[in-house]
Parts: structure tokens; sequence; C-alpha cells
């Protein structure tokens, strides 16, 4: 029989009672990080870790489904051994993926081949017919964001189109949390955060377009049902899975959702936290996103709805830290070795680009003199991958019903999350572009700590924002004053953009 939804503060193990604890996952491009957290207090107990290998050749991104679940197990067994806590105190458990990812199904419930992940750009041809199909505006009323390669509904054209052996064997469509999750509990289950990342969810009803699904050819019964938010409790842990996990059976399973949304839950923002407050997220992509409560609509943005029931706009880049880490190689430096740009720019745009819509644009550097050290090339690789995702913001600020020009909203710190926020150049490359007051958030692995508190949400009924608002393991943010805005580089990027924009498109 499953566990009541709140277990009892006596769950034992072999070092006896212990408080209730909740795991949170997040299953990113690179790795599966999991937080084992006090479901109380909010603190941080352990950490575990295990890594994912990602294949293909030029615009091609792929990764086995089964790694996942292996460097779950892995990573559960890690956290509980850092957290030095009995699995027997383990009480739920969510999962938080990377968006967009495609995983294919077959009649026995196995993946028919490696899932195509969100910053695989092979179905850029495939985007530009559906959006020319309707037009732009017809997408942004159904679904809040115009497709573009890496939307998953671009990936399910373009596997139509290359592999019709697949969807002709194809019996269940899934996002990489959707896959986890049924793996888990034996549901197949989402939440609207992720689903909206598909092109086919539509955030103006809260469903899947059927309209949309036709001019997919997909059947609806190949996807998981829509849980009200990443909170709900959509199952327990099956026996086989509580084996290969080590973990009770029967604990609570919630939805779970995306990255993005569940790094907003750590955040606390959300319907019962702060709103429009905008959060830029430095990792292998960056980010810019917020909470508000006006369903977003803008052709530039990602129109999301978030975990909790709000919506969540997000505007991504592909190149962000892996990109720039990458031009640090080539120069055989190391990533605090750069110094600002100077008169060289440098896109780093090595995998294509997402934002802008640039699916072609490959890395560009211009403006070398004789006196550009290595130093300066690398920091204009970081100006480049700061300047993409901060170009968003305006229109991120739009799209929440506010103003940016507004003094009042312009004064509103940017919140600078992930793994570039451990950066010194990183942060100090977004105050000079950005000219805004930064916060650090002291919590680490927000997005396993979102995870968490959806986890918690599972268990005890209790809105997930509010709960990682009131949890301690927030800690003190750091907050940095603004700085002058360095309007000459900035200037000086997007002349470089704008005319290589016209040389990728044509």
């Amino acid at each position: 029989m499953p566990p009541s939804r709140s277990a009892p503060a006596g769950a034992t193990g072999g070092r006896g009672p212990h408080a209730p604890v909740v795991l949170g996952v997040d299953s990113s491009t690179q790795s599966t990080k999991v937080l084992a957290v006090d479901r109380d207090s909010g603190t941080v107990l352990g950490t575990g870790r295990a890594p994912h290998t990602v294949t293909g050749g030029p615009g091609a991104r792929e990764s086995d489904p089964g790694q996942w679940w292996r460097a779950l197990g892995a990573a559960v067994a890690a956290a509980l051994a850092d957290a030095d806590v009995p699995a027997g105190a383990v009480t739920a458990i969510a999962v938080a993926g990377q968006q967009h990812g495609l995983v294919v199904l077959g009649a026995d419930g196995r993946p028919l081949r490696p899932a195509v992940l969100w910053n695989d750009t092979r179905s850029a041809p495939k985007a530009a017919a559906l959006t020319e199909r309707h037009g732009a505006p017809w997408w942004l009323e159904r679904t809040g964001s115009v497709p573009v390669a890496s939307i998953t509904a671009t990936t399910w054209q373009w596997l139509r189109a290359h592999e019709p052996h697949t969807v002709e064997a194809a019996r269940a469509l899934r996002l990489p949390h959707d896959h986890l999750t049924e793996r888990l509990c034996g549901v197949a289950a989402t939440d609207p955060g992720d689903a909206s990342g598909t092109g086919w969810y539509s955030t103006a009803t809260g469903g899947y377009d059927p309209e949309i699904l036709q001019l997919l050819h997909i059947e609806k019964e190949f996807l998981p049902e829509v849980a009200p938010t990443g909170a709900t409790r959509v199952g327990s842990l099956t026996p086989g899975a509580a084996t290969a996990l080590g973990l009770p059976a029967g604990i609570a399973v919630a939805a779970g959702t995306g990255d993005n949304m569940a790094a907003a839950v750590g955040l606390g923002l959300g319907g019962e936290g702060l709103l429009d407050h905008p959060v830029l997220s430095l990792g292998t992509s960056g980010t810019v996103f917020a909470a508000t409560r006006t369903r977003p609509a803008s052709p530039g943005i990602n129109g999301f709805a978030a975990a909790d029931g709000s919506y969540l706009p997000l505007g991504c880049t592909l190149n962000c830290t892996l990109a720039v880490d990458r031009i640090a190689a080539l120069l055989g430096l190391e990533r605090e070795d750069a110094v600002p740009g100077g008169d060289a720019v440098l896109l780093p745009y090595l995998d294509g680009e997402r934002t802008p819509d640039l699916p072609h644009a490959t890395g560009l550097l211009t403006g070398l003199r004789h006196a550009t050290t290595p130093q300066q090339l690398l920091g204009a690789a970081y100006e480049g991958a700061v300047f993409t995702v901060l170009r968003a913001l305006d229109e991120l600020l739009t799209a929440c019903g506010t103003d940016p020009h507004d003094p009042s909203v312009a004064a509103r710190p940017l919140r600078v999350i992930g793994g570039g926020a451990r950066g010194r150049v990183w942060v100090e490359t977004v105050r000079r572009l950005s000219g805004r007051p930064v916060v650090l958030p002291a919590a680490p692995e927000l997005v396993a700590l979102g995870a968490a508190a959806l986890a918690c949400g599972a268990d005890t009924g209790a809105d997930p924002v509010a709960v990682a608002a009131g949890w301690a393991a927030s800690g003190e943010s750091r907050e940095l004053p603004p700085v002058e805005r360095d309007m000459a580089t900035w200037d000086r990027v997007e002349e470089v953009l704008g005319q290589a924009s016209r040389t990728w498109r044509g």
C-alpha cells in the first residue's frame, strides 16, 4: 500500500529515526544531479551527481535515455551517502529535466532510438515550414511560441521525414522528464510547464491542441496526461524502480517539470512568490525568464507555462558556457583568463543559434588588430554570449506586461544562476553589459532544489513556490550594485550581429 501523503518523522533505516527527506532530481544535458533535502526545513543534506554522454555530428545532439536512468540511480545513491541518511527516510521524489528533448517509445515501452535533445538543430527547415504554413501569430495565439529548431514538434517533423520506420513503430512520445517520471511510477504524466515547450500544448486552453496534433500526425493517446501542476502527486514509486534506486516502494512521485520551470520554483518565483522579476541562467544554454500572471505571446520569446499555474516567458540561447569554454580551450586559456574584448567581436554560435533564430549560424570573429591578445579574444567570447542572452531581456519584460524602460522596472535586480554564476568573468560581463544590479542566490543547484520543492508538494499538498521561498536552504543572496553600462561594446556586438544575421538568413 502507498504511504500516507505525509510520512511520519520517525522514518527508519540503518541509523534509526530520521526526519522526512525529499529528493529533487535535475536530469540535465550533461549530468544528473540529486539533492537530498530535509522536507520541513529545506536544509540540503547531501548531493549526488553522475555524468551523461551527448553524441552527434554537425547539428545533431542525442543521448541514450537508458543512460539517464542509470545516472539517476548512481546520483540517488551518492546523495543518500553524502547525506548519511537512511533510504527509509525518503518520502517523495520529483524529476526536473532538460526541456524539448524527444523520447520515442515502441509498443514495449522502450526507446526506439536515442533521444533527440533541445540543442539539435537539424529540424530548422521543418520549423520554418511549420511557421510559414500558418504564420507566427497563429502559433503565438495557441502555444505562446513560434516554432524554432529544437522545439519538440519540429523534431517530430524531422523524424517523420528522415526516419519513417521509427515513426511507424512509435506508440508513445515523451519529454526527458516525462520518461523518467514514468519509469519511477509507471504513469504517463507531465506538467503544464514542460508540456508548453513541445509546440503541441496550448497555453491558451491548458491542454493539447487538437488542430496542431492533426497537423503533426500525432495521436493524442501517444502523449502523457497533463497534471495540474508539477507538484501534483501522479503516482507512487513502483517496486521495480524502488529496487533499482535503493528507495522505499510507494513513496510519492510528483509530476515534475522542465529544468527552467524548476529553477523558477527553487528561486521562489511564481504565484505564491516573486512575480515579474527577471532571472538569467548561465549554463550549457543561456536563458532569461520570469514568472508572471500575464499569458505571454511575443515572437522573440517562448511563452511557456510555469510549474505552479502561472506563466514563465523565456528567451533561450544555444551557446553559453560550453561554447565559451570551447573558445578558451582553443586559445589554451583558463576560464578566468579573460579581459574585455576591445575592438574584437566574437559571436560563439558554435551550435547555430536559437535566439535570435539563426540555426545555420557559426562562430564568427571580427575586429582583430595587431595588439589583440588571446585574453581579449576570450573576453570577446564572453561578451558575445552574454550580449545574446541579455538581448532578449527587454522583450521578456514586455511579455510580462511591464515597460522595460520604466525606471522602477529597470531597477529590479537581475538574478544570475547556473554554473556561470560561479565564474567571476561571467558575472562581471553580465554587470557591465546590463548595467543592472545583480543578485547571486546562495542556494546551489536551483533546478534540483526546485524539484525537491515539487516533491514536498506531492508529499504534503503544499504550494511548491511557497515551500521553496520558506526553506532555509535559500540562504542569504549576495547583491552586487549596478555599474555603468558598457554601451560601446554593446553597440559594436549589435552591429556585427545585424550584418551577420542577414548573411546567415540569406
